[in-house]
């Protein structure tokens, strides 16, 4: 049972959480991102453009300690390929590091 619960993985509830803070911070605006919120599968890609709408591109929001999914990490290769772009903008795009592009590349061999 205990490693049951272990290999589950745990999802944080993002539309609770975007929703609260909304209605903390832009009650005005709940209307607005209400549509933006009931989106069923949310990936980190979907959260980081939500987040970039709710409060703005902001250079102090540290992606450090971010994890991706393989799903959300080919999403994000596939976008180089379909806009042509080096590892560098990709990098400068997403807010990563180039290593990590390089690294992502080589073990999905794109």
């Amino acid at each position: 049972m205990d490693n049951e619960i272990q290999r589950r993985k745990i999802i944080p509830d993002y539309e609770r959480i975007y929703s609260d803070i909304i209605n903390q911070q832009y009650p005005d605006k709940v209307s607005e991102y209400r549509d933006l919120l009931s989106k069923d599968n949310m990936s980190s890609l979907y959260i980081l453009e939500l987040d970039t709408k709710i409060f703005g591109n902001s250079d102090k929001v540290s992606r450090k300690h971010r994890s991706y999914t393989k799903k959300d990490i080919l999403e994000i290769l596939d976008y180089q390929k379909k806009h042509k772009l080096n590892n560098i903008q990709l990098a400068n795009h997403f807010n990563l590091s180039r290593n990590s592009i390089a690294k992502w590349k080589k073990m999905f061999l794109v």
